[in-house]
């Protein structure tokens, strides 16, 4: 059924209402802020140079239905495939998020896994509001109603949400279809302060040898993440570099770990001294030495454990903080109870020199002097020898 002028103006629930079969693809769609506020905009889809897109009409009452309805027959008379001259090809947000991957997927260490995270986070939490408007029309009141439902009880993929339409509209700038960012620095007054608690922090050093033994003493917890999550801690790695770690990268002998720069936030290979602690848990491992490779692979699978398997080990054993938080753990550790230099400890951490002169003269890894600082980290944090068996 065709619009009328007074259903357009009647209507305030939110939704999209087409114009009927003659309509000309035209459709008002009607959204309702988080503060009761109700915005409506005209959206015109149809084909232009032989792919289907939406064009933004403008917004309503600004633009009335005659309008609105005259510039879709308008467009409607051009010749099919041909682009019309006066209209503005306004990509939506769900559109102008391919060309942001497109963009940065040559960047990106693992571009379809990367794509997938960025369509799954955008298509939970930001498509319901805004996936078919144009990157012209989204306010910083679309934005906030993207975030705020998710904003303290999930807060990492809120920010997460926030930073992605950012780089959406980013974008959308350098391309000239708006003048600003809504995502960007105007929300901060208009979102509150994220209750934190206890999910980023590090547990203190001196409660990381309690930790371990807790964890030792999960009766009900598979090994593999028991042990991943042991010697994560150990090594000062990252859980991503544990997880994936593989036999042939394990020299015992020389009692080196050595990751490839494939496998490197730096890109940068790194070697890492194993302490007698962290080769203890690589003894107990290869008890279960799988035919993959995997030093910690799956008791269900023999695959890789997933993400959420470490951080699953340090809730049951009673642990406060995160799995990445035992980086900090170790670097607090190193900076009050050692005297080795920052630089030694940076380099344990794997961490890029942010000093482009001092970058430019480092010529070593410290491997040796490392050798000495995670062996003394092996007995803080784990001085007693792991039980076999």
């Amino acid at each position: 059924m065709a619009l009328t002028a007074a259903k357009v103006r009647g209507l305030t629930k939110p939704g999209a209402y087409g114009d009927g079969r003659g309509g000309c693809g035209l459709s008002l769609r009607v959204h309702r802020t988080t503060t009761g506020e109700v915005t409506k905009r005209w959206i015109q889809r149809i084909r232009v140079n032989g792919k289907v897109t939406n064009i933004g009409l403008g917004a309503y009452p600004a633009v009335s239905l005659a309008e609105a309805r005259a510039v879709a027959f308008r467009n409607a008379d051009e010749p099919s495939g041909k682009a019309r001259p006066g209209v503005a090809i306004v990509p939506t947000v769900r559109e102008m998020l391919d060309e942001v991957i497109e963009v940065h997927r040559g960047g990106w260490r693992h571009p379809e896994r990367h794509a997938q995270t960025w369509r799954r986070s955008m298509r939970t939490y930001a498509f319901p509001r805004i996936g078919d408007m144009p990157v012209s029309e989204v306010t910083p009141s679309h934005v906030l109603d993207c975030l705020l439902p998710v904003w303290q009880t999930k807060p990492t993929a809120a920010r997460q949400v926030r930073q992605r339409i950012g780089t959406v509209m980013k974008l959308a700038v350098a391309r000239g279809y708006r003048q600003d960012n809504p995502a960007g620095e105007v929300l901060g007054a208009a979102l509150p302060k994220q209750d934190r608690g206890g999910h980023y922090d590090a547990v203190p050093h001196g409660e990381v040898w309690d930790t371990i033994q807790r964890v030792r003493a999960l009766l009900r917890m598979s090994d593999p993440p028991k042990l991943a999550l042991e010697f994560l801690v150990l090594t000062a790695a990252r859980s991503v570099e544990v997880r994936g770690a593989n036999w042939g990268e394990v020299d015992l002998e020389a009692a080196v770990w050595t990751l490839p720069a494939s496998r490197m936030k730096t890109r940068r290979e790194h070697r890492v001294p194993l302490s007698a602690a962290a080769q203890a848990v690589l003894r107990q491992a290869t008890w279960r030495r799988s035919s993959g490779g995997l030093v910690f692979p799956s008791q269900r699978t023999g695959r890789r454990i997933g993400t959420a398997a470490l951080g699953s080990v340090l809730r049951a054993a009673g642990g406060g903080g995160t799995v990445h938080g035992f980086r900090s753990s170790f670097r607090d550790w190193a900076a009050e109870k050692t005297e080795h230099p920052r630089e030694v400890v940076e380099a344990a951490l794997a961490h890029t020199v942010q000093n482009r002169v001092e970058a430019a003269y480092r010529r070593t890894d410290y491997l040796d002097r490392r050798c000495d600082l995670m062996e003394a980290w092996g007995r803080y944090a784990a001085p007693t020898p792991r039980p076999l068996g």
